[in-house]
């Protein structure tokens, strides 16, 4: 999530991070349609062109994406049973029952070798359990996601527990763990803060048992030519972690208030203003992936693209659908 539940959501969009309401838990306004799939605000060449053809990637929602490289697949924070909690229809409800639904997930997760978990707050862990154990593939997370894994019941050997800083071999794929950080709403706060030590005594049931445990970021480099591209969670960072990755696209989180200094500034600047910025985690995540994508009121994703352009007039930003695969320059395929 990417902050706390007990502010008013405007019922319509007011421009500009610094005036919004902002938060989670009360009337929603109707959603504003969704951009282009592809939205070039500057007509400058990326700084560097990814062979055409070398991966492939599907936005999953939210922060989620599932890349394909040469036959081989990577998941990051795939939310996709996408379940009703009250967030955007006027009634939050902490206490609503975690829930994964198979047929639903099969659907959109191929047969992944590696998933990639930024942070365990139910919009990016939900479905990760029954992934795991369903597929065998290997959850790279922080510690707090390992403890809730396994009282899930997922094999402990399953998960490798990463803290930022590790570059990880799999074999023709590079996974860059980044140290990080949580969104913050306008008083420089978040749902469900907290770390665990240990599983918990009991396998959690409700949204509210999964706390958010640490934040990670990651970069997947595909080959020794790529692409790569910096993967985020949520809408704020660690300004020494990120820089010098110089990623060729960078998926990055929209962020609902101000509270994160001159965020998107030193976010390009730290990354080396990448060739391609893609937002994310700007949707309404408890609609269907079948549904076109809807904006959360919250998310002002015009001012976002505004200030990328601003700070990065040669970065292409890419406003992704869930229906469309894009190539290693973030083109849709055809």
């Amino acid at each position: 999530m990417s902050d706390d539940t007990d502010a008013q959501r405007p019922k319509r969009r007011i421009q500009g991070f610094g005036r919004r309401t902002v938060l989670r838990g009360a009337a929603l306004g109707a959603a504003a349609p969704l951009l282009p799939a592809t939205t070039a605000v500057s007509a400058a060449a990326p700084r560097r062109a990814p062979a055409a053809g070398s991966a492939s990637f599907r936005w999953l929602g939210t922060s989620g994406w599932r890349i394909d490289v040469d036959g081989r697949t990577v998941l990051f924070d795939p939310y996709l049973t996408r379940f009703k909690t009250g967030l955007f229809d006027g009634g939050f409800k902490p206490g609503t029952k975690l829930r994964s639904d198979p047929g639903l997930v099969r659907e959109h997760i191929g047969h992944p070798e590696i998933v990639l978990v930024s942070h365990s707050h139910w919009d990016h862990v939900a479905d990760v359990p029954h992934i795991a154990k369903s597929t065998g593939a290997r959850v790279v997370g922080t510690e707090t996601t390992f403890h809730l894994l396994v009282a899930f019941g997922v094999d402990p050997a399953q998960i490798s527990v990463v803290k930022g800083g590790e570059v990880l071999d799999f074999g023709g794929l590079t996974v860059e763990v980044v140290s990080s950080l949580h969104s913050r709403n306008k008083r420089h706060s978040y749902f469900a803060p907290g770390t665990l030590n240990a599983p918990p005594a009991a396998v959690p049931r409700t949204i509210s048992d999964l706390p958010e445990g640490d934040t990670l970021a990651f970069q997947v480099t595909a080959g020794s030519g790529g692409p790569s591209a910096f993967l985020m969670g949520a809408s704020d960072f660690s300004e020494r972690a990120v820089q010098g990755l110089s990623p060729d696209l960078a998926m990055v989180a929209v962020p609902s208030s101000a509270s994160t200094s001159r965020y998107v500034p030193r976010l390009l600047r730290a990354l080396g203003r990448p060739g391609v910025v893609v937002p994310v985690h700007w949707d309404n995540f408890e609609e269907p992936l079948s549904e076109p994508p809807r904006r959360d009121p919250v998310m002002d994703l015009d001012a976002f693209t505004t200030q990328v352009h601003q700070e990065s007039p040669t970065s292409r930003i890419v406003v992704p659908d869930y229906r469309t695969t894009y190539g290693a320059d973030m083109r849709p395929n055809s």
